[in-house]
């Protein structure tokens, strides 16, 4: 019986290592003296300097993070515009609009670039950073919209009803009352899409043009030539940017739950 109970953590431990050693070792290599990425020869930071010397890679950066943050200010106001909507209207076909609004997060990312490309240039729009922003709101704003919506749900609708009844309009209802409650749930959306845009290769290959070029799309061509420890510097700086954002998120959303169930206890 001892022994079967341990099988479960032994797996668990096996598919840990499996998942997470790569990711171990491009960051240690990142430190590495050696050109050579299989060969250790001791620690150094060199290649981080050498990262931030190059300015190709740094345009590359700006373009990104400017990507994530318009992607993720637009889906902030769609995602939570419509998330307040489907609680405003009691419609039969209100769960078929949910499905249809998280259907880009199910979609695999090289049919959703597929699309994007058939769609943009049916429009007649140059690729760039207009087509870029489009392309990665549409996916950036399933996780706002799920998000508030899930405040809304534990939100006490008699606190909005309680500011009309005081003679608030719905205009300063929803600015004084829903909007600070659902605060968290849009930050933490904000910042899952600006980790998931800023992340992402597959849709921005197809849906990119000749002089726009975002920092994933960068790693992806200079792979082609062969890994440097430049390059697992970057990635080391991406992954550290993303499990920040990430952590950002699950502590916000934490704080406020946490919040709300003292003031209603306290109720």
């Amino acid at each position: 019986m001892k022994n079967r109970t341990k099988l479960p953590n032994i797996f668990l431990g096996i598919v840990t290592v499996i998942m997470y050693l790569p990711i171990l070792l491009v960051v240690l290599y990142s430190f590495n003296e050696s050109r050579i990425t299989s060969v250790w020869e001791g620690f150094s930071l060199k290649w981080y300097k050498e990262l931030f010397r190059d300015k190709a890679i740094l345009e590359a950066l700006v373009n990104s993070v400017v990507l994530a943050l318009l992607s993720s200010l637009a889906a902030a106001v769609i995602g939570t515009l419509g998330a307040v909507g489907m609680t405003k209207v009691k419609l039969r076909s209100n769960g078929i609009i949910e499905y249809l609004s998280t259907l880009p997060l199910m979609i695999p990312e090289i049919i959703l670039g597929i699309v994007f490309l058939i769609f943009f240039s049916l429009l007649g729009l140059p690729f760039g950073m207009v087509t870029l922003v489009i392309a990665h709101t549409s996916f950036c704003i399933p996780y706002v919209f799920i998000l508030v919506k899930a405040r809304l749900a534990g939100m006490e609708k008699s606190l909005e009803e309680a500011a009309r009844d005081l003679g608030a309009s719905g205009t300063r209802a929803f600015f004084d009352i829903t909007l600070p409650l659902i605060l968290p749930g849009i930050i933490s959306g904000m910042l899952l899409s600006f980790a998931m845009s800023f992340d992402d290769v597959v849709i921005s290959i197809f849906v990119t043009g000749v002089n726009t070029n975002t920092l994933p799309l960068k790693i992806y061509t200079q792979l082609k030539t062969g890994v440097t420890p430049k390059i697992n510097a970057l990635c080391t700086l991406m992954l550290g940017v993303t499990i920040i954002m990430c952590v950002l998120s699950a502590y916000i959303g934490k704080k406020y739950n946490r919040k709300r169930i003292n003031r209603e206890e306290a109720l």
